[in-house]
């Protein structure tokens, strides 16, 4: 049993190197506001549902950060994810891995996030922490928001490293460390999880960790639905691993889609904003943010309908896919808000108190505050 989990996680890491391309996670930092999110999941045998919160509610949460603006201009979102508390992880490890190292490229988070199960295990609070700080590429200015979310559920002293430590060195990095207890609020609070967000200025949450929100019907479904497959129409795939990722964000919808559909249309809503980039792949992404221009894209790199074509028809394609994209995008960012507004007409709450998006995005904004970010819709 361990050893056939072991291969899949084997095949898994293969396939995704085969789609990454080589290319770096992280996208280039070009000077302007940063929003930086490490998730630190406890994948313990235990951690089946927060674990599927953490899929499921992940473009909820992606959605929230990504609306930051500072004098303004536009906030890049960068997020990481670890797993730890994992018997199938070596011990040499303190049963901690890196899953994805800072990155914009939110397919391939959600791709990684929908890998991981569960097993054990031995939670280190203090190690993950203390391994989130030194391995992570966190900015090195003051200015930008930098926080490490960390979700469990056993004490929050196990392990070698001592939590104070490495809580006192993420504060001297100016991270802040939200902390997320599944489970009762007072054992949380014993177990001294309260304490680790204290000691770096943060939060601390209680959470049912197998709380699931229920999927309520909107008018507005079907319609996005169809909208959000015409805007996977739009994207232009080019170089060796251009189709990979193409396919990787159709295998994103479907996955989101069938386990708790709130989320795909959350994630819709993403993919309708500037938070969703795929400048690495996508021709039109990559054009218009101006990190690629088309002309020096090599005939073999380009998508076989533009082999042929002259400059002046590649020009022309790939600005009436650009238009095409921003028309969907504006309907979907449309019927979003409207879809939300029905959900609150119905008295449907989108958020629970109990929920892992809820302890994320609530002390989200007064951290994004005292950093001078401003939430735009």
């Amino acid at each position: 049993m361990k050893s056939s989990l072991l291969a899949r996680r084997l095949l898994a890491a293969v396939f995704f190197l085969a789609i990454a391309g080589g290319v770096s996670f992280a996208r280039s930092r070009d000077g302007c506001p940063l929003v930086q999110i490490a998730l630190l999941l406890d994948t313990s045998n235990s951690m089946d549902g927060l674990i599927d919160q953490a899929k499921s509610q992940l473009w909820n949460i992606v959605s929230e950060a990504g609306r930051m603006t500072r004098n303004g201009e536009k906030a890049s979102l960068e997020v990481a994810l670890y797993e730890y508390g994992n018997d199938y992880l070596s011990s040499d490890s303190g049963y901690i891995r890196q899953v994805v190292p800072f990155t914009d490229d939110l397919d391939s988070l959600s791709a990684r996030l929908f890998d991981l199960s569960t097993n054990g295990g031995s939670e280190y609070c203090g190690m993950v922490i203390k391994k989130s700080m030194t391995e992570l590429d966190w900015s090195k200015r003051d200015s930008d928001l930098k926080i490490a979310y960390i979700a469990g559920n056993e004490p929050f002293t196990q392990g070698p490293v001592n939590f104070r430590d490495s809580c006192k060195q993420a504060a001297r990095m100016g991270v802040v460390i939200n902390t997320i207890f599944c489970g009762n609020r007072d054992e949380g609070v014993s177990s001294l999880w309260s304490e680790g967000a204290r000691l770096t200025g943060g939060t601390y949450a209680s959470i049912d960790g197998d709380f699931e929100y229920r999927y309520v019907p909107c008018p507005q479904d079907d319609r996005l639905s169809e909208l959000n497959s015409q805007l996977n129409d739009t994207y232009i795939a080019y170089g060796s691993e251009g189709e990979a990722h193409k396919g990787l964000q159709e295998e994103q919808d479907s996955k989101a889609e069938s386990l708790n559909k709130s989320g795909f249309f959350e994630r819709a809503k993403v993919k309708s904003s500037a938070s969703y980039s795929n400048s690495g792949w996508d021709l039109v992404d990559a054009t218009t943010s101006g990190s690629v221009p088309l002309e020096s894209v090599q005939k073999d790199d380009l998508p076989a309908p533009m082999r042929a074509m002259s400059e002046k028809q590649k020009e022309s394609y790939v600005a009436d896919k650009v238009a095409e994209r921003k028309k969907i995008q504006r309907e979907i960012a449309d019927l979003s808000a409207k879809r939300d507004a029905w959900l609150a007409e119905q008295k449907t709450s989108t958020k629970a108190a109990s929920a892992l998006d809820t302890a994320i995005i609530a002390p989200f904004g007064d951290l994004a505050g005292k950093k001078g970010f401003v939430r735009v819709e």
